[in-house]
């Protein structure tokens, strides 16, 4: 394995791998006769991709461009964006990856707000792009992605330098977001390689041999997980990733066999949509040793593991924050939301709304850092053009995560809901997850998700929206049997506040291309989900239970 040294940067890591490895493969693009590229899949190796990288790294610093420059890709999940990126990379540029899924607008954002020199695009993808820049106060110019070679747009302003340091800003990712604009993440050398190298040195079931692992990742390249996180890490190991055009049931296991994989990424949403499909024989017919992933249903974490038979290590990452956490070591804590423990490079404390510690067992917000010295140490460069923003994350030293999370005494941590999805109704803390939870585990349910709403006697309220399984029978009204079996699933086994006080039925939940559900964007802004037709009113069945007597056993 490659030694992280803090004095590299990502192209010389990359030529060192080259070196190190050679024809082992690199990057791996699964085969699908049903897209327009490729369709029998493609292959890079270690020396292969430092050719590649040369060759387009020349091309844009012939063209002037380098440090100081900001180039988007809209390359999709194509090995391209690799190449492109890495050549930026090499001669000091940065990237900033563009999202096909955005409509012109939300592009436009991006584009003007990072004020990139220079747009990157595949042709089909074209017209989007030029629809968003219209839309933009910055025009930059475009070029498809076959034209880089020989008709490449010159840099407006040639760059003085053609070189990168480890603080060189890499990359500029743009978090999704719940509310508000996104912000723009600034990622250096120095944070995309400490973050691949950490993922890569967790140890336990979550141990990487070195040139042996083919690691599956479905998750768009706009995102930290498989464009940095897993990249880097196969990078510093000699291993291979094998990159999806993206997440699809259907092809999940075919993919996965056929590639060899021996290591899966995974979101919450995927691991039900494969358990729903039809027992089969080949459920355990591959050679996966361990998932990594977060979010998955505790209800239903040991079922997936005895079916398919390989561990789900679940972790907590943010784009912020260069280290992830890991509940890779004996005994896991399979049916909880346990994510393993703070660690040195990886401190945490668990604080109340004043940064005061709170007790074990106690909800609170995670804080982390690397360490009292150096508390920012490889960590994101700070939010683009938003100094205020990434002074107040950083607040006392501490990173402030935004996560409700829960310690053990012994260390163990557990994640409970975002800060913002709690729910308070008559001074009770409610989170939505666990809301949610229960209704994915009723049989009717496909999906679920619980939001708050106003109440004017209460503070907020719980509202579920709910799609339910193909072929189950709705009226969507409250005497339909199917509300009264949903409320009492939940009043069954939550306190009677926490049941919902309302319920709405959709036919689907939006989620973004990585497939995190966008949970405030079933309801446009400034609507009172309350006043849509089709909303079911609850409140009145949600009734405080009698006590006990006090002799009762």
């Amino acid at each position: 394995m490659i030694e992280l040294t803090g004095s590299q940067t990502i192209g010389a890591v990359l030529r060192e791998a080259g070196q190190r490895f050679g024809d082992a493969p690199f990057l791996i693009a699964p085969a699908n006769p049903g897209r327009g590229y490729a369709p029998a899949g493609e292959s890079r190796s270690f020396d292969r991709m430092n050719a590649i990288v040369d060759s387009l790294a020349a091309c844009y610093a012939d063209a002037g461009y380098g440090a100081g420059h900001r180039i988007g890709l809209l390359l999709e999940n194509r090995l391209a964006h690799f190449e492109h990126k890495l050549a930026l990379n090499a001669i000091g540029a940065c990237c900033v990856p563009l999202i096909p899924d955005h409509r012109p607008a939300e592009m436009g954002y991006v584009i003007g707000h990072a004020r990139v020199d220079l747009v990157v695009v595949l042709p089909a993808l074209a017209p989007l792009v030029h629809e968003a820049i219209g839309l933009a106060r910055h025009v930059p110019p475009v070029v498809l992605l076959d034209d880089v070679a020989n008709r490449l747009p010159p840099a407006e302003r040639r760059a003085s330098a053609t070189t990168a340091e480890p603080s060189s800003i890499a990359t500029v990712l743009y978090t999704s977001g719940t509310t508000g604009r996104p912000k723009g993440c600034l990622l250096s050398h120095r944070y995309e390689l400490a973050s691949g190298h950490w993922y890569a040195t967790r140890g336990g079931l979550m141990t990487f041999r070195e040139a042996a692992e083919r690691i599956y990742n479905p998750l768009p390249v706009y995102h930290v997980n498989s464009s940095v996180v897993s990249f880097y890490g196969a990078l510093f190991t000699g291993n291979c990733q094998i990159q999806a055009d993206r997440f699809q049931t259907s092809r999940w296991w075919q993919e996965v066999r056929e590639s060899g994989a021996t290591v899966v990424h995974y979101l919450g949403v995927i691991v039900p949509m494969l358990l729903n499909q039809p027992p089969d024989r080949a459920d355990r017919g591959h050679q996966v040793r361990f998932g990594v992933g977060a979010g998955v249903d505790p209800q239903r974490h040991a079922e997936f593991e005895r079916r398919f038979g390989f561990p789900l290590i679940e972790i907590w990452g943010m784009t912020e924050t260069v280290r992830l956490l890991a509940d890779a070591e004996p005994p896991r804590r399979v049916g909880t939301r346990a994510f393993g423990k703070a660690q040195p490079g990886l401190e945490a404390r668990i604080v109340d709304d004043t940064d005061a510690d709170v007790a074990d067992g106690v909800p609170g917000e995670m804080v982390i850092r690397h360490s009292a010295a150096t508390p920012r140490q490889d960590a994101f460069s700070g939010y683009l053009d938003d100094e205020a923003a990434t002074e107040a994350a950083w607040r006392g030293g501490w990173f402030h995560t935004g996560d409700i999370v829960v310690r053990d005494p012994d260390g163990m941590l557990h994640f409970v809901e975002r800060r913002k999805n709690i729910i308070r109704r008559s001074g009770e803390n409610i989170a939505a997850a666990e809301v949610e939870a229960i209704l994915q585990a009723h049989p009717d349910v496909a999906q679920a998700v619980v939001l708050s709403v106003p109440d004017e006697v209460r503070e907020e309220e719980v509202l579920a929206c709910i799609v339910v399984r193909p072929g189950v029978a709705l009226t969507a009204a409250e005497d339909d049997p199917l509300v009264r079996k949903l409320f009492e699933h939940c009043n069954a086994q939550l306190a009677y506040y926490k049941a919902p006080g309302w319920i709405f039925f959709l036919d689907e939940i939006p989620t973004t291309g990585t497939q995190k559900v966008q949970k405030h964007q079933i309801f446009a802004a400034g609507i009172d989900p309350r006043t849509r037709p089709g909303m079911i009113d609850l409140r009145h069945w949600k009734k405080r239970q009698p006590a006990a007597s006090a002799g009762s056993q």
